[in-house]
C-alpha cells in the first residue's frame, strides 16, 4: 500500500516511485532525466522530507507518506504560488513543482534558513533549470521567509505575451504553470496511450507503459565520460586580432522530447510550454508518433530518454573563427543552413564557412546561434559594427529586429539594462533577462558535450551538459528602460550575447570555450568575480 497526499494507493511494488506516482494519474512529478536522478524535477516529500523518485524503488516507500504539490496544505502551496508568480521564478513549468517542493521541505525543517542564500543554494543543488537562472527561485524563498506577498495583480494576456516574444513559441504565465500544469505533451495523453522508446539498436519499441517499453528496449542509463570536451574545428589560418573555437554544446531543455498522437489524428506539440530556446524547433517526435499510431492503430506516446536527447537533439554547431580590427574574418562552422545569414546580418565582413564535421544535428535556432559567435569576435577584436558597441567595460547588443540590452560583469555581479518597447509585464521581462545571463555565463563558462571522433555524443547525463547551478550564479540586476505604448520588441537573446561578450572580456578571451566552471562549494569564485 503506497500512501500519496493522504490516500492510500494499491501500486506496483517492483518499478520506481516516479512511474507508480504517474501511473496514477499524479503529473505533477516530471520526467526529466530518468532514471539518472540528476535534474530534480521529479522530487516528492517522504514523510516530509525531500526524495527523487525517479530512482527511489516503490517497496522502500511502503507504509511512509508521499506528498506531492496535489496534496500540499493549500496555504502553504498558495503561499509558494504566490511567490514564484511575483518574482518570476517559473517560466515553462516543467522543474517547477519539484524545486518548490525542495523548498517547502527546507521550510518546515529549518524556516530560517529560507533567507539565507547559501542555505537555498545547497537546497537547490540536486535539481537543475534551463529557464530561470536561479535568482528568482531564491527571491521566491526569500519572499516566504518574510512572511510572503499576494501574487501580483497582472494582465496574465500581456505577461503571456512577453514570454511569447521572448521565447518565440506561444506560453502560458499563472499559477497552473507553477504548478506544473502546462500543458506538456507528456502529461496530456489520452488513458490507455501506448508509450514508445528508443532502443539499443535505434528502433522504436512500443509497449503498455513508460517502464515495460525501458524494459524491452534495454534502455540503460547513460554515463558521463572522462573524454574532454574539445573544439572539434581548427582555427582558419590568418593574422587574426582575435579568435574564439566553440565546442558541441546542447541545448540542455529539461522536459525531453515527447509528443502523442491517436491514429489519423495530429500530435500534440513536442513545446507545449517552452520552446527549449530553438532546440525542438526542428524535433522529429511529431512525426513519429504519427507514424506509430498508425500502425498500432491506437493512441501512442513517443518519447527520448534524456540519452536520446543528447545523442539525437539538435545541438549549437560548433565554431572556430578570428576576425580582424578592420571586420574582416573568417568562421568556420559546423554545416547548418542559416548560420551564414545570421553572422552576415551582425557582421558582413565575416567569411562563413560551413564544414562537414561529424556528429549529432545542429540548428540555428538556438538562442542566437552563428550572430553571438561573431558579436563576440568583433567585441574581441575590436570592430565596429551597428549591433554592438563596447564601452567602459560594458557592453551593450541591438538584437536584429528586437530591442538593446546593455551588460556589465564584475566581481559585484551583473548589471542588465534594457530596451525592450512596452515590457507588458515586467516581471516576465525581468525573468527572461536573468535566464538569458545565466545561459551566457554558462555558455562561456561550463557548457559542452564530448564527442569521440566518429561524431558519436559521450556525455549521456544531463549534469555532463554543464549547465550552470544555483550556488555558481552571482546577483543579477536588471533595469528596464520605460518604453511604454511602444511596440514590444524581443530582447533576452540580446541579453545573452551582450552577457556572453562581457563575461568572455572580463576573462582575456581565451580562445576555446567553455573556459571552465567556478566551483564556489570548494572555495572557488562565482562567475564574475
Amino acid at each position: 500500500m503506497l500512501e500519496v497526499d493522504g490516500l492510500p494507493h494499491e501500486v506496483p511494488v517492483d518499478g520506481s516511485l516516479l512511474d507508480a506516482l504517474r501511473s496514477l494519474g499524479v503529473m505533477s512529478v516530471k520526467d526529466g532525466c530518468a532514471p539518472q536522478g540528476q535534474c530534480g524535477c521529479c522530487t516528492v516529500l517522504v514523510d516530509g522530507a525531500p526524495r527523487v523518485a525517479c530512482v527511489t524503488p516503490v517497496r522502500r516507500v511502503l507504509g511512509r507518506s508521499v506528498t506531492t504539490v496535489e496534496g500540499l496544505d493549500p496555504e502553504v502551496r498558495q503561499r509558494w504560488v504566490d511567490a514564484f508568480l511575483a518574482t518570476g521564478a517559473s517560466q515553462c513549468g516543467f522543474c517547477t513543482p519539484g524545486i518548490l517542493l525542495r523548498l517547502v521541505g527546507l521550510e518546515s525543517r529549518h524556516p530560517e534558513r529560507l533567507a539565507d542564500r547559501d542555505a537555498v543554494d545547497r537546497a537547490l543543488a540536486a535539481h537543475l533549470c534551463r529557464c530561470t537562472g536561479w535568482q528568482t527561485v531564491v527571491e521566491a524563498a526569500a519572499l516566504v521567509a518574510a512572511g510572503g506577498a499576494a501574487a501580483p495583480e497582472r494582465d496574465d494576456d500581456a505577461a503571456a505575451r512577453r514570454a511569447t516574444i521572448e521565447l518565440g513559441a506561444p506560453q502560458r504565465v499563472g499559477p497552473d504553470v507553477v504548478l506544473g500544469r502546462a500543458g506538456f505533451a507528456s502529461d496530456t495523453a489520452p488513458a490507455g496511450a501506448a508509450v514508445a522508446v528508443v532502443g539499443a539498436d535505434g528502433e522504436w519499441v512500443v509497449a503498455d507503459d513508460t517502464a515495460s517499453a525501458r524494459q524491452v528496449a534495454g534502455v540503460v542509463p547513460g554515463r558521463r565520460t572522462t573524454v574532454a570536451a574539445v573544439p572539434p574545428i581548427a582555427l582558419p589560418d590568418g593574422d587574426w586580432d582575435a579568435c574564439l573555437r566553440t565546442s558541441w554544446v546542447d541545448a540542455a531543455y529539461l522536459e525531453t522530447d515527447c509528443s502523442w498522437c491517436e491514429p489519423d489524428g495530429a500530435p500534440a506539440p513536442v513545446a507545449a510550454n517552452g520552446g527549449a530556446f530553438g532546440g525542438k524547433r526542428t524535433s522529429p517526435l511529431g512525426e513519429v508518433a504519427v507514424d506509430l499510431a498508425g500502425r498500432a492503430g491506437r493512441a501512442v506516446v513517443a518519447r527520448w530518454s534524456r540519452e536520446d536527447c543528447v545523442r539525437l537533439a539538435a545541438k549549437r554547431p560548433p565554431v572556430a573563427g578570428g576576425v580582424r580590427t578592420d571586420g574582416t574574418g573568417v568562421l568556420r562552422v559546423a554545416r547548418t543552413p542559416g548560420i551564414a545569414e545570421a553572422v552576415a546580418a551582425v557582421a558582413p565582413g565575416i567569411k562563413v564557412e560551413e564544414v562537414d564535421l561529424p556528429g549529432p544535428p545542429t540548428s540555428p535556432h538556438l538562442r542566437a546561434a552563428g550572430w553571438a559567435e561573431a558579436l563576440l569576435l568583433c567585441a574581441a577584436g575590436g570592430v565596429e559594427v551597428p549591433a554592438l558597441t563596447v564601452a567602459d567595460g560594458s557592453v551593450t547588443v541591438r538584437q536584429p529586429g528586437g530591442g538593446s540590452a546593455t551588460v556589465t560583469v564584475d566581481a559585484g555581479g551583473v548589471d542588465v539594462e534594457v530596451a525592450a518597447g512596452d515590457p507588458l509585464d515586467e516581471v516576465v521581462l525581468r525573468s527572461y533577462c536573468i535566464g538569458a545571463v545565466h545561459m551566457a555565463l554558462g555558455w562561456i563558462c561550463s557548457e559542452s558535450i564530448a564527442v569521440d571522433d566518429d561524431g558519436v555524443p559521450q556525455d549521456l547525463t544531463v549534469r555532463s551538459l554543464g549547465v550552470l547551478r544555483a550556488a555558481d550564479v552571482p546577483p543579477v540586476r536588471v533595469v528596464v528602460a520605460p518604453q511604454s505604448g511602444t511596440e514590444p520588441l524581443a530582447v533576452s537573446a540580446a541579453v545573452f550575447v551582450a552577457t556572453a561578450a562581457a563575461e568572455w572580456l572580463r576573462q582575456g578571451c581565451p580562445t576555446d570555450l567553455p573556459t571552465g566552471r567556478p566551483d564556489r562549494t570548494s572555495g572557488g569564485p562565482r562567475v564574475g568575480a
